[in-house]
């Protein structure tokens, strides 16, 4: 009997320290020192309301808007997944020339356009937000002509929402969503 309540008063310890303290501890430390990330990023209007968040991607098929890269599991936020096709896989093959046709007829490119990879490979988690500045530029003249705006202002919104990667290494990035809102901003 001895033996059950010790068991017993360990199991309830454990229970509030793992339980109930600790994740209290982690969420006031990390709400405390990076209160916007531990809250996802969330990117705002001038109302507060929440527009998405900077690090999950929105898929954006309209021709007004960039668009990001593919999303095997269709931007949705409640799972995170690759398409685990490796690079002998025929399927994948077959879905990277497929977007890259898309992408050439959809933006009116040569057929001798280099395209760059994260506009035809999906990311591991399907849920990135960020494409390289490359892949927005090739995105400008469809833009610009289905917004009707001039491609000078379309190319100022990706120069000012450029992103360093981290230490500096890589190409610029820009998040797809901050892009898009600038590009409503306009009509403003």
């Amino acid at each position: 009997m001895k033996e059950l309540k010790s068991a017993i008063l360990i199991f309830v310890a454990f229970t509030i320290i793992l339980g109930v303290i600790y994740p209290m501890v982690i969420t006031g430390i990390s709400q405390l020192t990076f209160s916007e990330q531990a809250n996802g990023n969330l990117i705002k209007n001038e109302n507060g309301t929440v527009l998405g968040s900077q690090l999950i991607g929105q898929d954006f098929s309209s021709p007004a808007y960039f668009h990001g890269r593919p999303s095997v599991i269709d931007y949705n936020s409640s799972t995170s997944s690759g398409s685990n096709l490796g690079p002998t896989s025929q399927k994948l093959i077959d879905n990277v020339t497929e977007r890259i046709q898309e992408i050439k007829t959809e933006n009116s490119l040569q057929n001798n356009t280099t395209i760059p990879a994260d506009l035809v490979l999906a990311s591991g988690s399907g849920l990135e937000g960020y494409i390289y500045a490359d892949s927005a530029m090739i995105q400008v003249p469809r833009i610009a002509s289905a917004r009707g705006i001039s491609e000078s202002q379309v190319k100022e919104i990706i120069t000012s929402n450029q992103e360093n990667t981290f230490l500096g290494f890589g190409k610029e990035i820009v998040n797809v969503l901050k892009l898009n809102i600038a590009l409503d901003n306009l009509k403003k």
